[in-house]
């Protein structure tokens, strides 16, 4: 969508720090906020973030 962390951050209510750290793994968004992004993205929230083996 040609969106920069800024600017999903601000779409979001989320700063640019945190959707880096979503991005690089290090921080896992809340409910919420996982379904502000994948809304964004107009995506089912599945397609966005998932679980990864070792991480249940």
């Amino acid at each position: 969508m040609n969106l920069n962390q800024q600017q999903l951050g601000e779409i979001v209510g989320a700063s640019r720090q945190t959707i880096s750290s979503i991005e690089r793994g290090d921080y896992s968004p809340s409910i919420v906020l996982a379904l502000k992004i994948a809304h964004v993205f107009q995506v089912p929230v599945e397609e966005v973030f998932m679980i990864e083996e070792g991480e249940e």
